[in-house]
């Protein structure tokens, strides 16, 4: 399997400078050529693939206000014109939006293939660098990397990402399964009864991000301050995503240690931030990412991740006896059933469903549902 292995490091002024340079070209290499392909469809409703992308960009290198582009490697100039390829395709499979135009303002990277960096000794050469980056490695690499990605965020920290081969070591089999639901007010409860508290990073941050924010409002467009005051900001959000992921790749690392199958929904999280009210809660929870890492991790493992139906009423029904009750609000955090008059905590019995229809797919191979179809994700 293929692994990417992601350290900071901290360039040079000349490292920087040279970066800068290979962002821009990169930036108007994309934006072009989206626009040439976006003008060639509209106008002439004519489709330009990648051999022909390739070409105008080839052209373009030659025009006399373009001679720029030749003072960076044309490896990463080459890459983004196949992330773009991509990304087309994304967006004609109905797995994506149109592609959009890179900002300065944003998240800037540069992908480097063998031919464009060389490793050797625990060190990395760019190309057009002389002197190695200054990386903080925090884990050693299995072994040489085939493509090696520089980027930069909006607080102004350096990341370099190495994609390497290595072997996933696979647990050994436990005899444990977990049904967890997901939430607010917890960030997911378990189907043995563990609560796991929602950090809400974002509000713990709030005083100090709303604060920032206000001194930037206040400042003079396109003067240094303003931009001082754009990087404080940066760093509060910086902050605020990492100790959230930090958080999520320790939960995701403990359920996957702990259980050979885990239950999840299938939650459309993209559908649930139009929710005026709880968006901003829906956001700082990360219930996708957390699935994400679930479903790499478990493959990496040998363990399973089973994600049932989005529509499975795993909420309404009853554990014991499998009356599906009519309605349920939200405020309503405990309820008895009316067949069975068994008393439920809303969480717990949510996940005690969503752990039963998983194990009932798995041992049955084929949709267990009361009101809609069950899936299966993940691998053994």
């Amino acid at each position: 399997m293929k692994r990417a292995y992601k350290y900071r490091f901290y360039p040079t002024p000349e490292q920087e400078q040279l970066l800068a340079r290979t962002f821009g070209c990169v930036r108007f290499v994309y934006n072009s050529v989206l626009r040439h392909r976006s003008d060639a469809f509209q106008q002439r409703k004519e489709k330009i693939g990648y051999t022909a992308a390739n070409a105008f960009l080839t052209d373009l290198k030659k025009t006399p206000g373009a001679a720029f582009l030749n003072e960076v490697s044309s490896v990463p100039l080459q890459q983004c014109l196949r992330h773009q390829q991509t990304a087309f395709k994304n967006f004609f499979d109905g797995h994506a939006r149109y592609p959009a135009f890179k900002r300065k303002r944003h998240r800037q990277s540069a992908e480097f293939t063998r031919s464009a960096f060389q490793y050797r000794d625990d060190r990395l050469f760019l190309a057009k660098c002389k002197q190695p980056l200054a990386i903080r490695w925090s884990r050693p690499l299995p072994g040489k990397p085939s493509t090696v990605t520089i980027s930069k965020d909006s607080a102004g920290r350096y990341f370099v990402s190495c994609l390497c081969e290595f072997d996933p070591e696979t647990l050994p089999i436990t005899p444990k399964m977990v049904g967890i639901d997901l939430g607010l007010k917890d960030l997911f409860v378990t189907s043995d009864g563990h609560r796991v508290g929602n950090p809400r990073h974002t509000a713990t941050y709030a005083a100090r991000l709303a604060k920032a924010q206000r001194r930037l409002s206040k400042k003079k467009l396109g003067s240094k301050n303003r931009a001082k005051a754009c990087q404080k900001v940066a760093r509060l959000h910086a902050k605020i995503a990492d100790c959230r992921m930090d958080g999520l790749h320790k939960l995701s690392r403990r359920l996957i240690n702990e259980n050979q199958v885990i239950c999840v929904e299938s939650l459309k999280v993209k559908n649930m931030l139009r929710h005026s009210r709880l968006a901003k809660s829906i956001s700082d929870a990360g219930w996708g990412e957390l699935v994400r890492q679930l479903e790499y991790k478990a493959a990496w493992a040998g363990r399973q991740l089973v994600a049932i139906d989005q529509w499975y009423p795993s909420t309404k029904r009853c554990s014991c006896c499998g009356q599906v009750v009519d309605n349920l609000s939200l405020s309503i955090r405990a309820w008895t059933c009316p067949a069975c008059a068994t008393e439920h905590d809303r969480d717990i019995n949510a996940a005690v469903n969503i752990k039963a229809a998983g194990l009932a797919v798995l041992a049955l191979g084929e949709n267990v549902s009361g009101m809609g179809p069950v899936s299966v994700s993940g691998s053994r």
